[in-house]
């Protein structure tokens, strides 16, 4: 991770001995890591996804409505947070990288450093009942 934040490094070595699923952010939005256990519900390996920029990560899954209806990317907890500066959650369908549907709950929050520097966001994720 070249020119990051500490805070982003550190958290990112954290997320990676978490079981539970994390996806990190930037303060521009680019999506800067995931964690194994988020790979098993995106459908896809972070080292062969890698980075990318809001906007293609905010619709590389296909977020859906419980109707089918798209999720806009500024829908999204992970947006909320990284734009709002607050902590927002949600539930809605993706379709992971590796075509399987799967309706996950998603809690976002933002990541403040010292001096109150915006660093990005992190979100929590897991699959969740869609009874």
């Amino acid at each position: 991770m070249s020119q990051k934040e500490i805070e982003l490094i550190l958290i990112r070595q954290l997320a990676s001995y978490l079981a539970m699923a994390v996806f990190l952010v930037d303060a521009d939005g680019n999506l800067i890591f995931y964690n194994e256990p988020a790979e098993r519900i995106l459908g896809h390996r972070f080292d062969e996804t890698g980075e990318m920029p809001a906007r293609e990560w905010a619709t590389a899954w296909m977020p859906t409505d419980k109707a089918g209806k798209p999720v806009p990317p500024e829908g999204l907890p992970l947006w909320i947070s990284l734009h709002e500066h607050r902590v927002a959650t949600s539930r809605f369908w993706i379709r992971g990288l590796d075509n399987v549907p799967r309706y996950i709950e998603v809690v976002a929050f933002p990541l403040l450093g010292q001096g109150d520097r915006h660093l990005g966001a992190v979100s929590l994720l897991w699959e969740a009942d869609h009874a």
